[in-house]
C-alpha cells in the first residue's frame, strides 16, 4: 500500500503564544510529525506539506471568515507571520509543496490528482487544528476513497472554551473518526504498525 504522510499548517498561527489559536503542547504533536517525517522518509512515502494562506483581500477565502453570515477578518494571510512555518517542524528535502484555501486540504488543491497518479491509496493525518483541518482532510480522504491514519498525538488544536478542550475536542474527534472515517491511533502506534 503506497502512503503519503500529510503535514497540515504547522504554521506560528498555532505556536506563537499571543496568538488566539495557540495550541498548548504544541512542541509535543510537532515532535511527534517529525518522528513520523524521518520514518516516512525513510520508507520512500510522499511527504506533503501543506500550509494554509489567503490573500489580503480575502478573495480566496470562500465561507472561511463568514461562515455565520457575518464577515469577520481575514486571518491567515500570505505574507505574514501567522502563515510561516514553526521553526520546530523539520520537512525533509524534496516534500510536495501545496497551498490551501480550505479546511481540506483536497479542495482547490490538486492533492487527490497528485495522489492518483503516484498510486497512493493510504493518507497519514498530522498537522493543525485536530478539529478543523486535520479532521476536513480526513473525512474528505475517506469519501474520495483513501484508506486514513490519524495520528491523533500528532495534531493539535486550542480550546474552544473551558468544556471544550483539547483533550476533549481530541477525544470527540477520534471517537468519531474511529467509527467510520479513519484509523485513529497515536504515533507510537504507527510507528510499530
Amino acid at each position: 500500500m503506497a502512503r503519503a504522510i500529510l503535514v497540515i499548517d504547522v504554521q506560528k498561527v498555532y505556536t506563537a503564544p499571543a496568538s488566539p489559536l495557540y495550541c498548548v503542547g504544541h512542541e509535543a504533536a510537532i515532535a511527534n510529525i517529525n518522528r513520523v517525517l524521518a520514518a516516512g522518509e525513510k520508507a520512500g512515502d510522499l511527504i506533503v506539506h501543506i500550509r494554509h494562506s489567503h490573500k489580503a483581500d480575502g478573495s480566496d477565502a470562500g465561507r472561511m471568515f463568514d461562515f455565520a453570515g457575518e464577515a469577520s477578518e481575514i486571518g491567515f494571510v500570505a505574507g505574514t507571520i501567522d502563515v510561516e512555518d514553526d521553526p520546530q517542524l523539520t520537512v525533509p528535502a524534496g516534500a510536495l509543496e501545496i497551498s490551501k484555501q480550505r479546511y481540506s486540504s483536497f479542495i482547490g488543491t490538486g492533492l487527490e490528482t497528485i495522489l492518483r497518479a503516484r498510486g497512493i491509496d493510504r493518507i497519514v493525518i498530522t498537522g493543525f487544528m485536530t478539529n478543523f483541518c486535520c479532521e476536513a482532510t480526513a473525512r474528505n480522504g475517506h469519501d474520495l476513497d483513501f484508506f486514513v491514519d490519524f495520528l491523533i498525538d500528532a495534531t493539535g488544536c486550542p480550546d474552544l472554551s473551558e468544556t471544550a478542550t483539547q483533550e476533549a475536542i481530541k477525544a470527540a474527534t477520534a471517537a468519531t473518526l474511529s467509527a467510520g472515517f479513519a484509523r485513529v491511533m497515536s504515533t507510537d502506534e504507527w510507528m510499530a504498525g
